[in-house]
């Protein structure tokens, strides 16, 4: 029976994602737990996956089109249908036969514009007119996405002068882009801003936007968002520690040396903030509104920047879960967070975050908690030192570490003690083997 691929809810908090690319093409065969297509939230690309084996029939979404959780985006064919079970799921689906995508969600309630239609109705053309247009109110039916239909809109161009290249004659959003590039008219990327207020007023005021200025991702809104909401909401407060490597340098040494998974010095210092909440149990919590939450699991996640953006996805169950094991699963994450492949899933929970910026020889530095954790420690190069040992100077490789607390759920004696359990794992090493 023919089905309708939907935009799967990606994120607990968004009502739409965009569409960046398909990964299949009409005609395709698919099977169930295929990966179809990639979406954007504002924390990761995420794959979807197909629900059900058949075959892709028409694809209802455009790459860069932001879409409705809900919505259909792709009509599948089971084994042996043909076109006019696509043509009834489309009808049942209140698509019809103009192939268009889900309800823009910018489309207003009120009338729209001559050049428009109302959400849920196509702009009417036959595909065999696309290239000659007639006048509009002529029975005349006009393929376009919402997308197009809003850009259109907003350039203030009517898509009955615009030639469709698409399937049937649909006008997709590069025929706009050629015909706005005729006429040297630029196309709207994003709605007009509002009205500035005081405070921003002086920011456009200092920084006019310029020819070569870099867009804002939807990744880097959040980060934004959310770090800027740490600081002003949760109470940091700081504590720092220089830690001695040498032991845990020459163990991983011996390891790698003789292992076919290598370990880093990252994977020895997940453990060690896994074996100091397990030493500390009460610093394994969650703050909420109405009281602190211990946490049942020992998750930590682990600052990752990718080519994407900055990622923190978790590693679960750290104490578990034996050396090589963390560094699988980091060195997982780090390809797939390149590739853009991260599940929504793999970002989610945890308590407490490393970010660790030693192999770019920074030193020392402190860190933003990731909203809702309470706690990061910022982790710095491991620097040959000079130290004092039973009275005499002798050189060893130091490292500094500074852990970031949230002063509301932890206080200072409890984080001084994470801290202090945390650097004894890391100076006796051979207790993260066990």
């Amino acid at each position: 029976m023919a089905s309708a691929l939907r935009m799967p809810g990606v994120s607990a908090d968004s009502e739409e994602a965009v569409l960046v690319e398909w990964s299949v093409s009409t005609g395709a065969s698919i099977g169930e737990g295929d990966a179809v297509a990639v979406v954007e939230t504002e924390k990761a690309n995420v794959d979807i996956v197909a629900d059900a084996a058949g075959t892709v029939w028409r694809l209802l979404a455009e790459p860069g089109e932001s879409v409705v959780v809900g919505n259909p985006i792709a009509v599948v064919l089971a084994a042996g249908e043909g076109d006019d079970a696509g043509e009834a799921l489309l009808t049942s689906l209140g698509l019809g036969e103009d192939e268009k995508t889900a309800s823009d969600p910018d489309a207003p309630d009120s009338a729209p514009a001559p050049d428009t239609a109302p959400a849920g109705e196509p702009v009417a053309a036959p595909a065999s007119s696309a290239s000659a247009p007639s006048p509009a109110g002529e029975g005349r039916r006009l393929f376009a996405s919402p997308l197009v239909r809003r850009l259109a809109h907003e350039a203030g161009v009517s898509l009955e002068s615009v030639p469709g290249s698409g399937p049937h004659g649909r006008v997709v959003k590069r025929d706009l882009e050629k015909l706005l590039a005729a006429s040297a008219t630029p196309l709207p990327s994003t709605p007009p801003p509002a009205a500035p207020t005081p405070a921003s007023a002086a920011v456009t005021e200092a920084a006019p936007a310029e020819e070569g200025d870099i867009p804002h991702t939807r990744m880097r809104r959040a980060i934004a968002g959310a770090l800027t909401a740490s600081k002003q909401q949760s109470p940091h407060f700081y504590l720092s520690r220089s830690v001695r490597m040498d032991a845990l340098l020459d163990l991983r040494a011996t390891i790698n040396a003789a292992s076919t998974t290598r370990v880093s010095v990252n994977d020895f210092i997940v453990k060690a903030i896994a074996d100091a909440f397990v030493a500390v149990p009460e610093a394994n919590v969650m703050w909420l509104p109405d009281a602190v939450r211990p946490l049942s699991s020992i998750d930590v996640s682990v600052a990752i920047g990718s080519e994407k953006g900055l990622v923190t996805p978790v590693v679960r169950d750290v104490d578990r879960l034996r050396l090589t094991e963390v560094s699988k699963r980091v060195r997982d994450y780090v390809a797939r967070a390149d590739e853009g492949r991260l599940r929504q899933e793999d970002l989610e929970g945890g308590a407490f975050t490393v970010s660790n910026l030693g192999m770019f020889g920074v030193e020392e530095f402190s860190a933003i908690i990731n909203p809702p954790q309470v706690g990061i420690l910022a982790v710095g190069a491991v620097v040959e030192t000079p130290v004092v040992e039973q009275g005499r100077i002798v050189p060893a490789r130091v490292m500094k570490v500074t852990a970031s607390f949230d002063h509301r759920p932890i206080d200072g004696v409890l984080g001084a003690r994470w801290l202090a359990a945390f650097a004894a794992a890391l100076e006796n090493p051979y207790t993260l083997l066990a």
